[in-house]
């Protein structure tokens, strides 16, 4: 004779059940304790809260399929499993790289996770925005993220559990690169070549979004957030991906452009000092993909279906565009070169030089 099953009885402030009854369920919270759901900020893929319990708090997040854009960006709610599978990896690797794993419901496309105290794990994008700019930062973040590509390199496991084409394509690949390729037909035939070439690759893991949003400078180091877009490909993205963001970042804080492009250079370095797994130069080596790619996510985050949010002006809009563009149509294989590209570019824009 069957039963109905209980349903936790965790008194909660938060209006759906059902979050409350996964912390019941993982052994997380017990019957009866209150828990106080706080929304976190930041992120435009999926619903992030910490949770306060009697003595202790969590990090609970779960994926959207409608991301909170101004476009249309529908994205698989499954990149949950797939960011919980990469934060376990990730963790195996680098204790101390990711926040601990806790509780994952592939069902439910939810799990939890440790929550970092944010007096002692700053947001890096905030930092640099503030003007607070650490090379030392920079590096550790290059050398992190060189470990973790270097440790999942051509592991065929890995490439089984992290077959994620078509969760990267509608979350890096059709909003950055092909929706700038629209906006900008004359470039579209080096694009979607990129776009191929990106397809096909098979190299290691690659988590797809490391931005200084996802990066808190830790006490033990960086500490990788947000690990959605997790996909087994070429490692060129994610090192194109973080160096980006310094690009703009120098747009945003031109008075900091020196210390930032030498955080630009230092990660660069950091990297490649153990990318070990196949050679760095030449067209078709690590960094030549990486000089390809990267002027198209530049220009990606000004025409792309998600613009960076601190670049507001007619004037740094251009800038980028005036940088990503002839780099793009005529590719460089060195990352520095793009760096000075730049700032020759920001030099003529704020000193008329």
């Amino acid at each position: 004779m069957g039963s109905m099953q209980q349903q936790p009885t965790l008194k909660t402030d938060t209006a759906d059940p059902a979050l409350t009854q996964f912390l019941v369920r993982a052994g997380l919270a017990t019957d009866g304790e209150a828990a106080s759901w706080h929304p976190l900020t930041g992120g435009v893929s999926s619903d992030i809260w910490r949770v306060d319990l009697p003595g202790r708090t969590l990090c609970v997040k779960r994926a959207l399929a409608q991301l909170k854009v101004a476009a249309e960006w529908k994205a698989p709610t499954s990149r949950n499993a797939y960011e919980w599978a990469w934060i376990e990896f990730a963790s195996q690797q680098e204790p101390h790289a990711v926040p601990r794993p806790l509780a994952h419901d592939p069902a439910a496309g939810l799990f939890a996770m440790e929550f970092l105290d944010p007096a002692a794990h700053p947001v890096w994008k905030a930092q640099l925005l503030d003007g607070h700019v650490d090379i030392d930062t920079a590096a550790a973040v290059g050398a992190l993220l060189g470990r973790l590509h270097n440790a999942s390199a051509y592991d065929q496991q890995l490439e089984s559990e992290f077959a994620t084409t078509s969760n990267f394509h509608a979350l890096r690949l059709d909003p950055y690169l092909l929706a700038t390729a629209e906006r900008h037909p004359a470039l579209a035939q080096p694009i979607r070549e990129m776009v191929h070439s990106l397809t096909a690759a098979r190299i290691a893991l690659v988590h797809g979004d490391v931005s200084p949003k996802n990066i808190l400078v830790g006490p033990r180091g960086p500490v990788f957030l947000d690990a959605e877009c997790a996909w087994f490909g070429d490692p060129a993205f994610d090192l194109a991906f973080c160096l980006n963001h310094l690009m703009l970042k120098c747009i945003a804080r031109p008075d900091q452009r020196f210390s930032l492009l030498a955080s630009f250079a230092r990660l660069s370095e950091a990297y490649f000092d153990l990318a070990r797994w196949e050679p760095r130069s030449g067209e078709n080596g690590l960094e030549g993909r990486s000089a390809r790619l990267l002027p198209m996510l530049f220009l990606a985050r000004v025409d792309g279906k998600s613009p960076v949010e601190y670049l507001t002006g007619a004037a740094q809009k251009d800038l980028v565009r005036r940088v990503a563009i002839p780099l793009i149509e005529r590719p460089v294989t060195h990352l520095h070169e793009i760096g000075r590209q730049l700032q020759l570019a920001l030099d003529r824009q704020f000193h008329g030089r």
